[in-house]
């Protein structure tokens, strides 16, 4: 596989989780209001999520394929920077992509059960608890924590790959600034503003994604992509 064919199937993995990403979290606003649903008392989470099953499963398996679109992205990617820097490219983008589908596939594999047995009276209570813990491991630490960092420092890797021989300088920095953005999504459970500045970071990240994307299509056959460690 040359550079340049590896540089589209990054682009088009890259376009394609931006995408998805894009839709399902405008759809699951709309109809589920996430995610500021997750800061409502449990029964009423389940309750929103009974009334919208559907449509919820459907659309936060698109997020799950969105996010699972990072394993392949960072193994193209990786192999365009090749040495030190394309390894780390790979690993985190793989890793990023398992710890954010292991969060997300709990909406469609294990809330259902549980939104179920809420409504029984015997197990109400121990559905509602057996729902926060998942969303405390599950969301929370694996899914969110985990997934910020790692998704962070997957931008910066990638920024760091592509300057000066692909990318424009200010298509670096935004991708620097997309990253820390994201990356005070860490700190959400001391600081609720970061959830703002971690949402702004996604909005800015998706938007990189696909300017990145649209640059990656269009480098020439010619063009080397490699020098060294770096693209």
């Amino acid at each position: 596989m040359n550079d340049r064919a590896t540089a589209r199937r990054a682009a088009l993995a890259l376009a394609l989780a931006s995408v998805l990403a894009i839709a399902g979290f405008t759809v699951l606003g709309s109809v589920f209001e996430y995610p500021q649903v997750l800061d409502e008392p449990t029964a009423d989470i389940l309750a929103l999520y009974r009334a919208h099953q559907g449509a919820v499963r459907t659309w936060f398996l698109v997020l799950a394929l969105s996010a699972a679109l990072m394993a392949p992205a960072g193994v193209w990617l990786g192999r365009l920077a090749s040495g030190r820097l394309g390894r780390w490219i790979a690993v985190t983008g793989v890793a990023a992509a398992v710890v954010q589908v292991a969060g997300l596939q709990r909406w469609v594999t294990i809330v259902p059960g549980l939104a179920r047995d809420a409504l029984d009276p015997t197990r109400g209570a121990s559905a509602e608890d057996a729902f926060e813990r998942w969303h405390l491991v599950l969301g929370k630490v694996v899914g969110e924590t985990l997934g910020y960092a790692l998704t962070a420092t997957f931008t910066v890797l990638v920024a760091l790959a592509l300057r000066d021989r692909v990318l424009p300088r200010w298509l670096v920095l935004t991708g620097y600034v997309a990253a820390a953005l994201i990356a005070t999504g860490v700190v959400i459970p001391l600081v609720d503003a970061a959830s703002l500045t971690n949402f702004a970071g996604y909005v800015v990240w998706c938007a990189w994604l696909l300017a990145v994307a649209a640059v990656l299509f269009r480098v020439p056959a010619e063009k080397p992509l490699r020098a060294g460690r770096v693209v």
